[in-house]
């Protein structure tokens, strides 16, 4: 990414590495997914870093997580270039906190839509992930799922921060969320006002011992542990 890219002001979920060839230690993107990649050791991390003693909690938290990275430097592409990026050839260096780097080929990918964007990160990225972090700790589908869209949208919000951004942002944020994949996972705000979102599940953060409800959470009130 150059210092004049328009995503550079975005913060580190939406930068990516653009060298000539991946940087030495990263890793092909499907390793994120595979059955002995670092999956398991990103959660249990998450799990000390938040202080938390339930396998679940860590591991929704990571896929979280995870899936903002994603969605952030796909609709990043797509808003600054008119582009999808192909993540199925990225590589990838996960660091034990924090948006994890990721270097991208220089092919162009596929004209920004939502149904690109679907293929690419939801279909391509997060549908294979959410297995693997199930098979890790077992988390209800519609929970993932609701962490999938709850990604997206913060996505959408922080791109819009880039007023040139925010309008196309919001409107495939929206488009994306009205598909099958994502539809029941929550009440997206009326055309024509901010782009807002209330998930339909919860991501549990609220039971680690310092957490409180998302802003976006099904629950107006944290439920009795």
């Amino acid at each position: 990414m150059t210092a004049t890219d328009p995503r550079a002001a975005l913060g580190p979920y939406f930068a990516v590495r653009t060298d000539a060839s991946p940087p030495p230690g990263f890793r092909p993107l499907p390793e994120l997914s595979a059955a002995d990649g670092p999956l398991a050791a990103r959660i249990a991390e998450v799990g000390r870093v938040l202080g938390t003693g339930e396998p679940r909690v860590a591991a929704s938290t990571a896929h979280l997580g995870l899936a903002a990275r994603l969605w952030s430097v796909a609709l990043g592409a797509a808003l600054a270039t008119g582009r999808v990026p192909e993540l199925d050839g990225a590589w990838f260096a996960l660091p034990p906190q924090g948006p994890f780097d990721l270097w991208l080929p220089s092919a162009p990918g596929r004209e920004a839509t939502a149904e690109a964007l679907e293929a690419t990160v939801l279909t391509g990225q997060l549908a294979p992930l959410a297995g693997a972090v199930r098979a890790v700790t077992p988390l209800a589908p519609g929970l993932l799922a609701g962490n999938a869209a709850s990604a997206l949208v913060g996505a959408a919000r922080q791109a819009a921060t880039v007023p040139a951004f925010r309008a196309p942002a919001a409107a495939l944020a929206r488009a994306l969320l009205a598909r099958p994949a994502l539809a029941a996972t929550g009440t997206v705000s009326a055309p024509g006002r901010p782009l807002a979102f209330r998930r339909a599940s919860c991501c549990l953060y609220y039971r680690t011992p310092s957490g409180g409800l998302c802003g976006d959470c099904v629950f107006t009130r944290a439920p009795r542990r």
